[in-house]
């Protein structure tokens, strides 16, 4: 598929959740997956302004910008609304945005998670669709959209005002398929319906449905008992029609190779595995999760340092097996090095930026009830 002239690679190289190593990003691996990434013959990579504390621009430079011919790969970045406090703001956030990643010119700009409220506002409030518009004329962008993590009454008004966009960006993947909050299927629909190519995010929600229950990843097993758990939501989401790029959030190697090897001569759901992921899906909501992603936005602001998409693992895991002393002993190596669950004070900054628009603080309470003990 393509947008405009650019011929999308199946899988996008999503920056958000990069290797680590000592608390820093780990460069040599990342060079290492992109090689692989690259050879495989794949050329998305998708950043943003605020991953990895404003390191991943950077980290791309030096991984990929300098190691490869700038016609030999497509990189896309994006807009935070929230690190915008007047239209200036959108030049300097632009400028520095180059200067990070090397380049003279973004092929995919977007603005970062529009959504109902103020995100949405901040960008009407300082012309940020005019803004890139004129950025396209300069050649500073060769394409323009959003990503999105609102309504779907809300993503009609936006295309309907905005016949500039080219694309958009859309949380996706058969968890949230229903999902009366997140709407991924209605999205979905929205943007297929109007010819408008699609990128995906978060196709397996944070890396949870990589690592599913004992019970339900048997049942996948015993349909492809050599295909990884992961496989599973990744072509889900590639077997739709008008999908462009998925994105994939990959932290090490091997996930790297699992995304390549589902992806080199890829093969769409049969009728019978569709009917295998909707029978993990019944299945999956009499299992009261917490839906993180683990994006992280909720960190930078709290002022109690909680790490709180951590947090939420551990009381998913104490969900899911309540017997379980894992959860415990993981919570307790966490807190060592940020705040504990009882440390929230309430002040509902996370709730704020919180995509997936969870009960942060009520959580909170939870999580300190069954692990601060």
């Amino acid at each position: 598929m393509t947008v405009g002239n650019i011929k999308m690679p199946k899988l996008g190289f999503g920056l958000m959740r990069l290797p680590q190593s000592g608390g820093e990003i780990d460069i040599p691996q990342l060079k290492r997956m992109v090689d692989a990434y690259m050879q495989a013959g794949f050329n998305y990579f998708d950043t943003a302004y605020v991953y990895h504390g404003g390191k991943s621009e950077t980290a791309i430079r030096e991984a990929l910008v300098e190691r490869y011919p700038r016609e030999s790969f497509h990189l896309a970045t994006k807009l935070p609304a929230w690190a915008m406090k007047s239209a200036d703001d959108r030049d300097r956030i632009f400028e520095e945005q180059l200067a990070r990643a090397g380049v003279e010119h973004f092929d995919f700009y977007l603005l970062h998670s529009l959504e109902d409220g103020n995100n949405y506002d901040t960008y009407v409030k300082y012309n940020c669709f005019d803004w890139a518009v004129q950025k396209k004329a300069e050649g500073k962008i060769k394409h323009f959209g959003f990503s999105y993590h609102g309504t779907p009454e809300l993503l009609e008004q936006v295309l309907d005002a905005h016949p500039e966009v080219e694309f958009v960006q859309i949380q996706l993947n058969y968890a949230d398929w229903n999902n009366p909050v997140v709407q991924s299927g209605k999205l979905y629909e929205i943007l297929h319906q109007r010819g408008l190519p699609i990128i995906v995010m978060e196709p397996v929600k944070g890396g949870t449905l990589a690592s599913l229950h004992p019970e339900l990843e048997a049942m996948m097993k015993a349909e492809l008992p050599d295909a990884s758990i992961a496989s599973w939501a990744m072509r889900f989401v590639g077997s739709l029609h008008g999908v462009a790029t998925i994105l994939s959030g990959m932290s090490n190697e091997e996930q790297m190779q699992d995304n390549i090897s589902t992806f080199t001569d890829f093969k769409p759901l049969s009728a019978r595995e569709r009917q295998v992921i909707d029978e993990v899906v019944k299945k999956m909501l009499d299992m009261p999760l917490v839906q993180c992603t683990s994006c992280r936005y909720c960190c930078d602001g709290c002022p109690a340092a909680i790490s709180i998409p951590d947090v939420f693992r551990a009381l998913n895991t104490v969900r899911m097996y309540p017997g379980d002393g894992r959860p415990k002993m993981f919570y307790n190596g966490l807190v060592s090095r940020s705040g504990r669950a009882k440390d929230c004070i309430a002040c509902g900054q996370c709730e704020g930026v919180c995509p997936q628009h969870l009960p942060i603080i009520e959580l909170m309470r939870e999580a300190s009830k069954k692990l601060d003990k």
